[in-house]
């Protein structure tokens, strides 16, 4: 059965931590893509997956604004939380779905996210949860192909040396006007860490200027002055944003099935 605006466990005991898939159907760029099959299976549901193998995660849920996905994924034994359509980003989607509950930390798994390791989100979680100075964090990969540093979809990330973001950008980051050895670009991956308070806050403010140049909402936080603490992602993940990511993540699954069972033979 679906659930609206308030989870049946918002009145159980307090959990630890929550992940949350923020999925809706009307992505601009890629109407429907939460239910676009990935070699079969719809992406949410590959999404879901990953997140229920989790090991800090208390509770997955699937926040969204469309029938059809919660149904994919109430078929798929996941829980569904329905939100407003009005709702202005994934992180609102997030809020809305465990504002009523009492838990300390909160993930952000990126519905277009198929490939996430869980491993990834268990650094995330694990770090929130030991590390309770730090009101964010997320993760990283560092990259070395100009193709993959010039591509305004992947989203780059310079860090400081206490790990705490500096700043997010779709362009290429740090510029390089002469070379520096050992200096390397990294990746933003799909993955944001929330203590429940930072959440709230987070979705308090008002959109930046910074957010709405660049398209990347977390720059709201950074500008507000909130701490995000970056962390080495275990593995690389794939974004979802056009049919021909949707073609990679299905053949990258094609190869690792069959060098599987290759390996098993």
């Amino acid at each position: 059965m679906l659930v609206s605006n308030v989870h049946p466990l918002a009145t159980d005991s307090p959990l630890s931590s929550v992940a949350v898939i923020p999925s809706r159907y009307g992505a601009e760029r890629f109407p429907g893509k939460a239910l676009h099959p990935i070699a079969g299976i719809p992406m949410v549901v590959r999404v879901l997956e990953k997140a229920l193998k989790a090991k800090r995660i208390a509770l997955v849920l699937v926040a969204t604004d469309d029938e059809r996905i919660a149904r994919v994924v109430e078929s798929a034994g996941g829980k569904a939380v329905m939100t407003d359509p009005a709702l202005p980003s994934g992180t609102d989607r997030v809020f809305a779905a465990v504002k009523d509950l009492d838990v300390s930390v909160v993930l952000n798994v990126q519905g277009d996210e198929p490939m996430m390791d869980p491993e990834n989100i268990d650094r995330v979680a694990g770090f929130l949860l030991d590390h309770p100075e730090f009101p964010l964090a997320t993760i990283a990969l560092a990259i070395h192909d100009p193709n993959e540093i010039a591509n305004p979809n992947n989203v780059k990330v310079v860090r400081g040396d206490d790990g705490r973001a500096l700043y997010f950008s779709r362009s290429p980051l740090p510029y390089r006007r002469r070379a520096e050895p050992g200096l390397a670009t990294f990746k933003h991956l799909g993955l944001y860490g929330y203590r429940k308070e930072a959440l709230a806050k987070w979705t308090s403010l008002p959109p930046h200027p910074l957010e709405r140049a660049e398209s990347l909402e977390q720059l709201r936080a950074l500008a507000a002055g909130m701490a995000m603490a970056v962390l080495d992602a275990a593995s690389d993940s794939i974004g979802v944003d056009t049919i021909e990511d949707a073609e990679r993540v299905e053949d990258l699954l094609r190869r690792t099935t069959t060098l599987s069972a290759a390996t098993e033979v």
